[in-house]
């Protein structure tokens, strides 16, 4: 393959999508402080050394973009929507069910009108961007609008948020107006690269999934426009140098899965109108089907091929992953593929099961081959 132009905004030739297993150490921290053994200062200073030693190894390793690693969260959805005005911190008497596993059961639902009054994120991002520096790119990932939505009718919580807003496009309104106004303030702190996680799509996908879901009573198509509306919305009349990019994938926990299905069933709507620059997918097995979906991409929209797995230790054939780039590239041009990690290594605090020795060989290996293809 022939050298390409280099990208200097995100996403990258060589990139990863946000999560990195926790330090044993900061698990700790973590239950300590749980069970009051550590007060929340403690907690953060250590929190800091933690990152501080994960931001130096990620430039170390030559990333363009770095996180914080999401060390501060439990969940890689959660965390975030217990910071706006309204949402309450709850527990369901089911978790989220994976292949073989059920998650913990912590959610979040409505309590009062959505608000962005002030969020803790901001504090994060505020530090990541002071020991970054000029280095490298600082990403703020967080969850998006449409996958908030789907929390808060989740279960039980639809309940409350019936009791809020009787009227659902009372609750559209304030929750595009909530994420508008956190996505300001946190440009406002020097984001330039923020990311919108989204499993809702990835749901969608897999329709014996929701059909045990939903009771097959919902209309898929409408739903996506839901979706479409919310993320679309919540991101319009931004400034123009703020880089908005989304992860879709089937569910990350404990090297489990939730879903399976190629990106078919979602891939004209998603695909075709949902308006960032890049969408991050996965793709590291069977489960994700082929690339067939990605002739639906629009707009010269970049595609981060997730053809590395975060689930196993294992490393992939150099060769392997390079015949599928080519494969994507007879539908999506070469010049706007990329390749990462199908997902972070931590979506949740538990980690997948692989050491942090595997996580990095794993990013070599991203690096390693996206230098030979892209040069």
């Amino acid at each position: 393959m022939k050298t390409l132009t280099q990208r200097t905004s995100s996403p990258f030739r060589y990139d990863i999508v946000g999560s990195f297993l926790r330090p044993d150490a900061l698990k700790k921290g973590r239950a300590d402080f749980a069970k009051n053994k550590l007060t929340h200062q403690e907690l953060t200073e250590l929190e800091n050394f933690w990152i501080r030693d994960l931001v130096e190894k990620e430039i170390a390793i030559g990333l363009h973009a770095v996180t914080d690693g999401e060390f501060r969260r439990s969940y890689w959805h959660l965390d975030f929507m217990w910071g706006f005005s309204g949402i309450e911190h709850n527990v369901l008497t089911q978790g989220y069910l994976f292949h073989g596993e059920e998650t913990r059961a912590d959610s979040a639902r409505v309590i009062n009108k959505i608000r962005f009054v002030d969020h803790p994120f901001l504090k994060h991002f505020r530090f990541l961007k002071e020991i970054v520096g000029t280095r490298a790119q600082t990403r703020q990932t967080i969850p998006g609008p449409a996958q908030f939505f789907s929390e808060l009718v989740r279960g039980e919580n639809e309940k409350s948020l019936d009791a809020v807003y009787p009227n659902r496009e009372d609750a559209y309104h304030d929750l595009i107006q909530a994420y508008h106004d956190f996505i300001l303030a946190l440009y406002a702190e020097g984001c330039r690269n923020l990311q919108l996680d989204d499993c809702t799509w990835g749901m969608l996908c897999d329709m014996n999934y929701w059909k045990n879901q939903s009771g097959g009573e919902s209309n898929i198509q409408a739903l996506q426009e839901v979706y479409l509306q919310l993320n679309n919305d919540a991101i319009a009349d931004l400034p123009d140098d703020l880089v908005i990019n989304t992860h879709v994938c089937r569910g990350n926990y404990h090297s489990t899965w939730a879903t399976s299905g190629g990106y078919a069933p979602v891939s004209k709507v998603l695909f075709g109108k949902e308006n960032v620059t890049g969408y991050y997918l996965e793709f590291d097995d069977d489960r994700s089907g082929d690339f067939t979906p990605l002739q639906d991409i629009t707009d010269n929209k970049i595609v981060v091929l997730g053809l590395i797995t975060s689930k196993r230790p294992k490393l992939e054939n150099k060769s392997a992953i390079i015949s599928r780039i080519k494969e994507a590239s007879q539908i999506i041009p070469l010049d706007r593929l990329c390749l990462s990690p199908q997902c972070g290594f931590s979506s949740t605090e538990e980690g997948n099961i692989l050491t942090e020795e595997d996580q990095w060989k794993k990013i070599a290996l991203v690096k390693t081959i996206a230098e030979e293809v892209w040069g």
